[in-house]
């Protein structure tokens, strides 16, 4: 594990999950703390875990630190820290070397994704707080589809101040990303010229990929819009939301849309799609198809975008794992004709440490 190199950080509200690299890109370690801001513990690999008490993420990076010298990897010898980011907002559209600009613009996205950006910004801190000195890099979730025409971006309304920042970003860039770089490894067959990519996990989107990048997206402004999700909601008209917003006051409304709706909310049992694949509730089926459905149908807006289509590839636990929502998918895309289909599995932290040892090799960061 001498070879180890760059320790990949993907910091949520509650836990912090790491995944080390090698020059070669292949994962050598993965260390991850849960439970953060009460009694948490700490898991290295697939068994050894370790309770602590974990009041923030500071304590928790401290902690996965511990866990790394305890392996035989110093801190002080990694090459580079890779944080996932959810938002770049308009202006980062490319992972960048995280410099006091680049913080203050992750910063500048909060109100754009206050849900993630906060807690990356506290890893970002702890690790410098920590290691000082060690090079620090930002991939972000929104820059893969900073392509997107201004017509795809744009949202139909009046260009004034409270607009500012309005459009829309798209997500599971990072992800679509990594599928564009190794499809030709994984498939044995060039990229196709025209691809609808499906990110289907508890998050789920679709993209569409012309000549290896993205010219439309199902996910909006923020990750709640597009398909129909695990806990939310996805595709609902704006004139919905403010009847929501009116009726339960705009925390309850937020919270219901994305907590408590989607495959949770139409089958009143569970967001996870293998329960509700084993559920005989007419409603569990019912959510399971609700899924499909929504996901063919914005599938038909995509191949719109690409103008045609060569090849459809599914990612994320959903679509690597469920065959039957594959198959529900393609029977309802069959007017397509015989488009090849590929499984790809996601690789996102693969990808955050390729776009740091890029930024390191070739020096090409962010002012």
């Amino acid at each position: 594990m001498s070879d180890a190199q760059v320790l990949v950080i993907n910091a949520g509200s509650s836990s912090i999950k790491t995944a080390l690299f090698d020059a070669n890109l292949r994962e050598t370690l993965r260390i991850e703390a849960a439970g953060i801001g009460t009694q948490g513990t700490i898991r290295v690999g697939s068994g050894t875990r370790h309770d602590l008490t974990l009041p923030d993420h500071t304590a928790a990076l401290a902690a996965i630190f511990d866990a790394l010298s305890s392996a035989g990897i110093q801190p002080r010898t990694l090459r580079a820290a890779a944080h996932r980011v959810v938002h770049g907002g308009a202006g980062l559209t490319a992972s960048a070397r995280i410099t006091p600009a680049i913080r203050a613009a992750i910063s500048d996205a909060v109100p754009l994704a206050p849900l993630h950006n906060p807690h990356h910004l506290s890893a970002i801190d702890a690790v410098q707080a920590l290691v000082p000195g060690l090079p620090q890099f930002a991939t972000f979730d929104t820059a893969f589809h900073a392509t997107n025409p201004a017509v795809a971006r744009r949202y139909a309304l009046p260009d004034v101040p409270a607009t500012a920042n309005l459009q829309r970003y798209g997500f599971h860039g990072t992800s679509y990303a990594a599928l564009v770089h190794g499809f030709e490894q994984v498939t044995g067959t060039p990229l196709p010229h025209r691809l609808l990519a499906l990110h289907l996990g508890n998050g789920a989107s679709l993209c569409a990929i012309r000549d290896g990048q993205s010219v439309a997206t199902t996910m909006g402004f923020s990750p709640l819009s597009g398909l129909t999700m695990g806990t939310r909601a996805g595709e609902i008209d704006a004139g919905a939301v403010l009847h929501l917003v009116n009726t339960l006051g705009a925390d309850a409304a937020t919270h219901m849309l994305y907590q408590d709706s989607g495959l949770l909310g139409l089958s009143g049992l569970s967001a996870d799609m293998r329960t509700l694949e084993a559920s005989t509730s007419p409603q569990a089926q019912f959510a399971r198809d609700h899924f499909c459905y929504w996901i063919a149908r914005q599938a038909g807006s995509m191949v719109a975008a690409m103008q045609g289509i060569d090849g459809i590839a599914f990612t994320g636990g959903i679509g690597e794992n469920d065959a039957a929502v594959r198959n529900n998918v393609l029977a309802q895309l069959s007017w397509l004709g015989n488009i090849p289909t590929w499984v790809i599995p996601a690789a996102e932290e693969q990808q955050i440490a390729r776009d740091a040892i890029t930024l390191l090799k070739d020096h090409t960061y962010a002012p």
